[in-house]
């Protein structure tokens, strides 16, 4: 998650967009294979509705949403796939519904409640992760004793969506780069020009939903999510965003909070320009220990100290950013999808070997590598589909939840403080401000702690070398949680539970399946 990305008609200091758990990067990248679920005995069709003992109290201009009938109808396979409705605005229910997409895998033994799952993003699709890489997100173990439901946020892919740029235009804007000689005023106006434009684009082609696909709305639609599937409390995994969502939840819902993991934790108190500079000097690290593990091999490109290959990455870029180049396909290649490239195997060390060859294909003058990275970042497929809407959803979500800075003067201080922390990656993460400044819809989000005060148990992974939600997130969460358990994972990459060891699958499964609470501080 990187608050305050501009749109994706890239400038030189264009931010990363990269999705923290997209499905398409972990099948492409970490040797996933497609899981089929075995059938339990519920039927995958039919009409289900909410069980009045789970819904709990609400209020009555909720009533409705709470107590429909959801069809869910055979799909994939083996799946089950429905639509819930929810409001558009949770202060005026009557004004209007929107849809949620939901998928659901039915347990495999006894079925003892439902887990709800998200990626994270914001702007990753939970039915994707579900139909994709089920076996890579949870265990048989949890398979075995919980329906797993995916469902895409509102905002998101198959839920009413954010619209932004056509698959044609995001092809135009992702190969677009500023004059390496342009004077900072002119590469300000620029910058603002283009994001004026992307921000019309979106308020025109989504219209009011625009303003109502904040963190808060989303969380309170999976409390409905909870009711019509029938269980009392809610059960939870989430990933990167999905930490904040969760929190969000439990602070909401706190007495409806079941069994709680948040896995790569953010720290819901902190800016959007904090959260910028967190991410900067998690990468810098990162791509530290990248070299470092490369250079204990017989062919690493980067040669000499460590300090010696950070700075050939930079030369890199550098000369990426002088002459862009073509790739097999006949896009070009600017430094700003470049960069969007090298960032996203530095999300799990799996993938390390993956990045060093697409550097090495680039020292040799062919990007085509380094763009697949970029194009799995963006969820781009080979034909030139996008298949989901991560960017203008993770957009659109962020400018609702962070009120950010565009004065020129206080940008301009951030990115210096930005380089200090991150010299590789750091110019790239500035000037964020201005993507939001020109947004429809004011921000309605304030960074604050969440307490969730009187939940149960809460399960918040940090894992040591993350990048992209620093291990220190993790503990700032677990801190302000009431009932906040924290547990680390000595590790490098983004989030732990389906890509470390056994004993984090351990834990979260005998969490969820046993309730068998951690002890806080426990490290794997």
């Amino acid at each position: 998650m990187t608050p305050g990305t501009p749109p994706a008609r890239a400038p030189r200091r264009r931010a990363l967009t990269v999705l923290a758990a997209s499905a398409a990067a972990m099948l492409g990248l970490s040797g996933c294979t497609l899981f089929s679920p075995g059938q339990a005995d519920r039927p995958v069709s039919g009409v289900e509705t909410a069980d009045p003992a789970a819904i709990g109290e609400v209020p009555g201009d909720l009533t409705g949403f709470y107590t429909q009938e959801v069809r869910w109808e055979e799909c994939e396979g083996s799946f089950s796939c429905a639509t819930i409705e929810v409001p558009l605005d949770y202060s005026d229910p009557g004004r209007g519904s929107i849809d949620i997409a939901a998928i659901r895998s039915d347990a495999t033994g006894e079925e003892q409640g439902t887990i709800l799952v998200n990626p994270g993003g914001p702007g990753g699709s939970g039915v994707n992760i579900v139909k994709e890489s089920l076996d890579y997100v949870t265990s048989e173990r949890l398979r075995e004793d919980y329906d797993i439901l995916g469902f895409d946020p509102r905002g998101v892919n198959r839920s009413s969506a954010v619209k932004c740029y056509t698959d044609a235009e995001q092809d135009e804007a992702r190969q677009e780069a500023y004059p390496v000689d342009a004077s900072e005023d002119e590469l300000l106006a620029l910058m603002t020009a283009d994001a004026q434009e992307y921000a019309d684009v979106c308020a025109e082609r989504t219209g009011e939903l625009l303003g109502f696909v904040d963190t808060e709305s989303a969380a309170r639609d999976m409390d409905i999510l909870r009711a019509v599937v029938s269980d009392e409390k809610l059960n939870y995994l989430g990933f990167s965003y999905g930490t904040q969502l969760g929190a969000a939840y439990a602070d909401l819902f706190p007495g409806r909070v079941g069994r709680l993991v948040l896995d790569g934790a953010i720290d819901p108190s902190l800016s959007s320009e904090d959260i910028t500079l967190g991410q900067a000097g998690g990468f810098e690290r990162a791509v530290r220990a990248y070299v470092a593990a490369c250079q204990q091999g017989s062919e690493c490109p980067y040669t000499g100290t460590v300090d010696d290959g950070v700075r050939q990455i930079q030369d890199l870029f550098a000369a990426v950013e002088r002459e862009p180049t073509t790739a097999a396909d006949g896009r070009l290649v600017p430094v700003s999808t470049f960069v969007q490239g090298f960032i996203l195997p530095l999300y799990d060390n799996g993938n390390w070997p993956t990045l060093t060859d697409a550097v090495r294909a680039a020292l040799a003058g062919d990007p085509t590598s380094m763009l697949f990275l970029a194009d799995l970042s963006a969820e781009r497929q080979p034909d030139g589909r996008y298949v989901g809407n991560a960017t203008a959803a993770f957009l659109a979500v962020n400018c609702l939840d962070y009120p950010m800075t565009s004065d020129p003067a206080q940008m301009r201080a951030d990115e210096e403080e930005l380089v200090g922390a991150s010299p590789t990656f750091g110019r790239f993460l500035a000037y964020g401000g201005i993507t939001c400044a020109p947004w429809k819809y004011p921000s309605t989000g304030e960074p604050a702690p969440r307490q969730a005060a009187g939940a149960a148990p809460i399960v918040v992974i940090g894992t040591t070398g993350d990048p992209a939600t620093p291990y220190e997130w993790s503990t700032a969460l677990a801190g302000q949680l009431e009932s906040g358990v924290h547990v680390t994972w000595e590790g490098e990459g983004h989030t732990a539970y389906g890509r470390s060891d056994d004993c984090i699958l351990d834990l979260v499964d005998s969490y969820f399946i046993d309730g068998t609470v951690p002890a806080d501080g426990t490290r794997c």
